[in-house]
């Protein structure tokens, strides 16, 4: 029995979330524990309540949704996403991934349809890692993969610490946030890239997650007037940023066809026209589904690092934010996607994921796949991401059926 959710109702649940934070330029400003990130919390609780679910939110503001299965004894199928985004962000991206299961139990009410076990969705706090680093926080609270207490430390650029702001907003919870018993975890996002389009597929079948080193490095120079400073007398904290930048950019090219870096944060000081700058301070990042290649990609940028600095005369710190080893999903669950996919009768094709997703976090303590969403020309993280509400539905049905598929109709 396919199960196939109500695509009007669907859809007007996707726009009406995406109203909380909305931007001028139609995309989502929506950032963790912000006054926006209540609005939805507060959404997201009046739906769940709508439906009779039993709701309970941890001590990190993660929260969950129960809807009881016919075996008392059975373990939960576990879905969900996040609500928060980037900085002027896409509709698409979290919200997607909370908005399709909601609707998947919204269905299996209308139709009166019985679970064998209990399905529960979940909004993760923090995923996305703006406002707070680093990504995935709530998710890695969970999970024991980060420090509940060094978390609640986190401030923002404001010095606001995320305790303080979960407490400020409501969502400090009394649960302990730590991994219960689980049969499975299901998450459809947004691709964020260009091969599901590129290859012409309805939906992506979610076998894995890249993995991923952040750093960010600080060089300190002398700071002085740019017009009688000699050139053979500067120490330029910019120029050698300059040249890493663009090592960091030429390195993937000479690993692998999967490989990426990044540079996406600049903080030049005293960031004047008329003064060289004496500190600057930037993000990089490398990604590929090989774990070796990260390494290798991250030894050859501290080589530059290192070499740059000499170079200019300069001093240079350089800061672990975040490492994150590739996963490989479970057989059953990739299985269950691709069964679903495959009797809906859409196109699909198997792929990793180049961005990571709290399901990463997730495959350490339960069976975890995903499926992905058609991003029409790759974009994401900006307002002008766009998923198209067929690729949407079609991936939304697919996610519904594999979760129902695990969790067991009964007759």
């Amino acid at each position: 029995m396919a199960i196939s959710i109500e695509r009007e109702r669907f859809v007007e649940t996707m726009r009406e979330q995406a109203e909380i934070g909305a931007t001028e330029g139609g995309g989502l400003h929506r950032l963790a524990l912000s006054d926006e990130d209540k609005a939805i919390r507060d959404w997201f609780a009046e739906q769940l309540a709508a439906l009779d679910l039993s709701i309970r939110i941890d001590e990190f503001g993660n929260m969950f949704g129960r809807r009881d299965g016919t075996d008392p004894d059975a373990d939960p199928v576990l879905v969900g996403s996040h609500l928060d985004s980037q900085p002027y962000g896409g509709i698409y991206d979290g919200a997607l991934g909370v908005v399709a299961p909601l609707e998947l139990l919204r269905t299996l009410e209308d139709e009166g349809i019985e679970t064998r076990r209990p399905i529960e969705i979940v909004n993760w706090t923090n995923e996305e890692g703006s406002r707070f680093q680093p990504a995935m926080q709530g998710s890695g609270v969970w999970t024991n993969e980060l420090d509940l207490e060094t978390q609640y430390e986190r401030t923002d650029e404001d010095g606001n610490s995320v305790r303080e702001e979960l407490e400020r907003i409501g969502y400090l919870g009394d649960v302990p946030a730590e991994p219960r018993d689980y049969e499975a975890y299901f998450e459809l996002h947004i691709e964020q890239g260009p091969y599901l389009e590129l290859e012409g597929v309805d939906v992506g079948v979610v076998t894995g997650v890249v993995g991923f080193y952040w750093g960010a490095t600080t060089f300190t120079g002398e700071a002085d007037h740019s017009g009688p400073t000699p050139m053979h007398d500067r120490s330029d904290a910019l120029v050698a940023a300059a040249d890493v930048i663009t090592g960091i950019r030429r390195i993937p090219g000479s690993l692998g066809d999967r490989t990426v870096g990044t540079v996406g944060y600049l903080d030049v000081d005293p960031n004047s026209i008329n003064i060289i700058p004496g500190e600057v301070t930037f993000t990089w990042g490398f990604r590929d589904p090989s774990d070796e290649i990260v390494d290798e990609a991250k030894a050859r940028a501290l080589a530059e690092i290192e070499a740059a600095a000499e170079r200019e005369g300069v001093e240079w710190e350089v800061e672990k934010r975040m490492r994150s080893a590739s996963v490989d999903f479970a057989d059953r669950c990739i299985d269950a996607v691709q069964t679903s996919a495959d009797d809906l009768g859409y196109d699909s094709m198997q792929l990793y994921s180049g961005a990571g997703h709290d399901a990463a976090h997730l495959s350490k303590v339960t069976d975890t796949s995903m499926v992905f969403a058609v991003s029409e020309n790759g974009k994401s993280h900006s307002e002008e991401e766009f998923t198209s509400w067929d690729d949407c539905y079609a991936a939304a049905n697919t996610l519904a059926n594999a979760v129902v598929r695990v969790a067991g109709l009964e007759e």
